[in-house]
């Protein structure tokens, strides 16, 4: 398989999952080192919007709806945040912060499922890293994605009786 086939493989397969594809996997199906699978994949971001999570990789598909929400909350209430965005037929896109020095700082996240929000809490409790919500006093953005402005509104209401949404003045 030369590397235009294999490319084409690649996008092939993380256009057709629901899921991220690990950089791993595609390695495997494609017989190929995972470095070669970052360089391919670095080459379809250029033609395609394709995001690297810490799960793997995910063809952008755009939402019906999205809405960014200014949240706050401890380490500890993270999962809790995270599950009432899904439990409520939200998605996860992103967090971002403002940070005063830097300005935005943001990172894919793609949280569309509970099994989703496991493997995040996971990833956290593992020590690997510390949440983006840390430079900014606990203070965070989630462009939150759904099939509607009425699902939007739902998670929207779920999040601020838990107390975490800020509200603007």
């Amino acid at each position: 398989m030369n590397t235009s086939e294999r490319r084409e493989k690649i996008f092939d397969i993380i256009s057709h999952s629901d899921a991220p594809v690990s950089g791993s996997a595609l390695a495997k199906e494609c017989g190929v080192s995972r470095q070669i699978i970052v360089s391919d994949v670095a080459a379809l971001k250029e033609k395609h919007d394709i995001i690297a999570t810490s799960r793997g990789y995910i063809l952008s598909r755009p939402a019906a709806v999205t809405r960014v929400l200014k949240l706050i909350h401890s380490d500890e209430e993270i999962e809790e945040e995270l599950s009432a965005v899904v439990k409520n037929g939200g998605r996860v896109k992103d967090v971002f912060v403002w940070h005063k020095i830097y300005g935005k700082i943001e990172a894919p996240l793609v949280i569309r499922s509970m099994m989703d929000v496991a493997e995040y809490i996971e990833s956290l409790r593992s020590g690997r890293s510390r949440p983006l919500k840390k430079v900014t006093y606990e203070y965070h953005y989630h462009t939150i994605e759904a099939d509607s402005e009425e699902t939007l509104d739902k998670v929207e209401r779920a999040l601020d009786e838990k107390g975490f949404l800020v509200r603007e003045e």
